[in-house]
């Protein structure tokens, strides 16, 4: 009985492994696999509006949350020269980062200083703030037409370091590249154009530059030591605008980014190669 009892246990145990098994096949197949994200594809939620602090320009409003300067203006109704104040209230609320844009955009000179509302002043003082605001108007229409008149840029490299870090997309941490280098080393203009920023009030990019090359690309230098031009300057391909530094990072480093219709854009694809 013993013999028979002992086989009996061991055909059981036998089964119930078998069961536990067919248990566990069935669970697995009743679950959906793990979605599998890209980081490099995640999106960034951006707020509703942005309110104007010192040093804000509306180009550096626009590169911060990666939309185009010009429909940035159109959609807050900010014509040339872009003038904007602290405390305004900037709408982000365009679709995509294109942004087609509802509603016709009004006609009009100024800027975004200008009250609707209608004041009394004598004929001199309207004459003099009518021209006032013209030669504003026709010099940033005067500085279009330069930027426009490069064309389509001829990239070249902005310091001779080494490439540490690639493009991880529009999206993601790094929007574009970075490029080693010496404390005090020149950063060049990567092509001929405007420079629309300088200053350090982006938060993670340090002192910063940002080149204005036509209606369609800008480009960035973060980073730098020491920014050698100004908002308004005009900078030709090759010229020295900065000096490498380590300003907003932990080690001496450029980086340096190109945005096409305000979307980030791998700068390997552009510059020449080496």
């Amino acid at each position: 009985m013993s013999e028979v009892s002992s086989n009996y246990r061991v055909k059981s145990l036998k089964l119930f492994v078998i069961l536990i098994a067919l248990l566990l096949l069935v669970s697995c197949a009743s679950h959906s696999p793990a979605p599998v994200f890209d980081r490099s594809k995640s999106s960034v939620i951006r707020p509703k509006t942005h309110v104007v602090i010192p040093g804000d320009t509306l180009f550096s409003i626009a590169w911060r949350y990666g939309l185009k300067y010009e429909i940035l203006a159109k959609h807050n109704r900010i014509y040339p020269p872009y003038v904007i104040r602290p405390s305004q209230v900037i709408r982000l609320d365009i679709a995509g980062t294109g942004g087609a844009i509802a509603g016709k955009q009004q006609s009009g000179k100024g800027d975004a200083r200008v009250s609707p509302a209608v004041t009394k002043k004598p004929v001199s003082t309207l004459k003099n703030t009518n021209n006032r605001q013209e030669n504003r108007t026709v010099k940033s229409a005067n500085s279009t037409s330069k930027t426009q008149a490069w064309g389509a840029p001829q990239w070249r490299w902005p310091v001779k370091g080494p490439l540490i870090s690639s493009f991880q997309g529009s999206n993601a941490l790094n929007k574009g590249i970075d490029l080693g280098g010496k404390l005090g080393e020149p950063v060049l203009a990567a092509a001929g154009g405007q420079v629309v920023y300088s200053g350090s009030g982006l938060r993670g990019y340090g002192k910063l530059l940002i080149v204005k090359h036509n209606e369609t690309f800008l480009s960035a230098y973060a980073h730098n030591d020491r920014l050698l031009v100004k908002e308004g300057d005009f900078v030709k391909a090759g010229q020295r605008i900065a000096d490498m530094g380590s300003s907003g990072t932990d080690r001496v480093k450029l980086h340096f980014e190109i945005r096409r219709d305000g979307t980030p854009v791998d700068p390997l694809k552009f510059l020449p190669r080496r």
